[in-house]
């Protein structure tokens, strides 16, 4: 089992830049990889494009950054290939 957690598309401060392309990448590896993975990225529309086909699933989860709690629910997608 692998899993994978890329930085969210469209966030600020990994120290690095993270393209689309690097997730299309990632689909591809998903697609061909002999064992199962598993993927979290960020629910919005370029996630399901660049992942269309593996088996996609949104979930809610509550932001507590620092032990803070209200940042507020986000939905990340949860994606497999199996």
């Amino acid at each position: 089992m692998f899993y994978c957690d890329p930085p969210y598309w469209g966030t600020e401060g990994y120290g690095m830049d993270f393209e689309l392309e690097q997730y299309a990448q990632i689909a591809e590896l998903a697609r061909t990889i002999k064992g199962k993975m598993i993927i979290s990225v960020n629910d919005i529309p370029e996630m399901h494009e660049a992942f269309k086909g593996l088996a996609m699933q949104a979930v809610a989860i509550n932001y507590t950054v620092g032990g803070q709690q209200g940042r507020g629910q986000r939905s990340e997608l949860v994606i497999r290939n199996f």
